[in-house]
């Protein structure tokens, strides 16, 4: 058996034991708009970045995803986007072979329970690089748009968190949502293009 494939599949077994995990000791962090709070950082040389916030894991998350990047499944309606970014250190160290687990809601807001549409999982590359073609996820009661997300160095914690979409209106009142885990966008309308880098105690 192939040895990553068979880590992946413990690492995520163990993801369920965080489901609804809210981070250190379970405290869910404090609600913070600030106009200064920083967004995704740079890495600066010799300075040491803060790991990225954790959040709650939610109800809908499946263990055993399947391994890949390209989440989209015909027929599906949902405008396309392609999301990238990099796995990085404390440090700014890249970091390779970081396994990350995504899920989400699809075009109506439903998410899959009896299978795996739009979830799967991927490895960082070599730069610590990782990318997924998926779909913009809908809106459901209570929540903004977000996608989910556990990653996971080998060896390393699970890091259980959830990226945010800028601009939506209900960032403002989604209990959730923290502006440092905003996700850069651009594209065009019929494909977006999303930009987040992960920064991971390893």
């Amino acid at each position: 058996m192939d040895n990553r494939r068979s880590w992946s599949r413990r690492a995520v077994l163990k993801g369920t034991l965080a489901v609804g995990a809210l981070g250190p000791a379970g405290v869910r962090p404090k609600l913070s708009l600030a106009a200064d709070a920083a967004l995704t950082p740079a890495c600066r040389d010799g300075h040491q970045e803060q790991a990225t916030l954790a959040s709650a894991a939610g109800p809908y998350f499946k263990p055993d995803s399947p391994e890949r990047g390209d989440l989209v499944e015909a027929p599906s309606d949902g405008r396309l986007i392609t999301l990238r970014g990099r796995v990085l250190s404390r440090s700014c160290q890249p970091l390779a072979n970081v396994l990350l687990d995504l899920w989400h809601a699809d075009q109506n807001g439903l998410y899959d329970d009896s299978g795996f549409r739009y979830r799967g999982h991927i490895f960082s590359d070599a730069r610590g690089g990782y990318q997924f073609r998926t779909i913009e996820p809908a809106l459901y009661p209570g929540r903004t748009r977000h996608f989910h997300f556990k990653i996971q160095a080998p060896g390393g914690q699970i890091l259980t968190t959830q990226l945010f979409f800028p601009g939506e209106p209900r960032n403002q009142i989604d209990r959730l949502f923290r502006p440092q885990l905003l996700m850069t966008i651009g594209g065009t309308p019929e494909l977006l293009s999303a930009q987040f880098d992960f920064f991971i105690d390893a």
